[in-house]
């Protein structure tokens, strides 16, 4: 195991870097053929590993989130990345959460709290029988606001693919970006529950 993962072989880790540097030198088209003699070619590749940086980054954030809705303490996340508990709070942490008793416009929102990856997708439907849609969400936490109508909703591992196949099926994804789930809702056209 590697000393700086914990939970991946060092194969895995290898693995993982070899295929983001592929994904860095074959995505820009001759990239890799134009850094023997194209000097432009050099800028290109910092620009490609700029956007694979901030796109890493990004999955981690994610991620980190993903493993809080899991259950999984600041301290873990901490050790895992080689930080202290308040370092991976203070980086990964949600810097807002709405207030449980938080309405806006005319139609009520409530926070359905806390909720992890266990239990959410329960609550979820619970609630969207009785015509409660999700709007937001973020770690622990689910944003629902009232509606005439039922709701679905579901819980898919985030990719783009998967996107397309969702939303060609009436689904619509809650937050544009989202790793390592999508959160889908549709929409029942059916009056709530009592």
């Amino acid at each position: 195991m590697s000393p700086t993962t914990g939970l991946l072989t060092d194969a895995e880790v290898q693995a993982l870097r070899d295929a983001v540097t592929e994904a860095v030198l074959a995505t820009p088209a001759g990239m890799r053929e134009s850094l023997a003699d194209d000097p432009e070619a050099a800028l290109r590749l910092v620009a490609a590993t700029r956007v694979a940086a901030e796109e890493t980054s990004r999955l981690l954030r994610e991620a980190a989130a993903g493993a809080r809705a899991a259950g999984h303490s600041w301290d873990t996340l901490g050790k895992l990345l080689g930080v202290s508990k308040q370092a991976a709070q203070q980086r990964f942490g949600t810097p807002s959460r709405p207030d449980p008793g938080e309405t806006t416009g005319p139609r009520e929102r409530k926070v359905l709290s806390p909720l992890t990856s266990l239990d959410e997708m329960a609550v979820l439907t619970e609630h969207g029988r009785k015509g409660w849609e999700l709007v937001d969400y973020g770690t622990l936490f689910h944003v629902v606001e009232e509606s005439d109508v039922q709701w679905e909703h579901y819980r898919h591992p985030w990719s783009p693919g998967a996107r397309r196949r969702m939303e060609a099926e009436g689904w619509t994804l809650v937050k544009t970006m989202t790793f390592p789930w999508g959160y889908y809702k549709r929409s029942l056209d059916l009056p709530p529950e009592a």
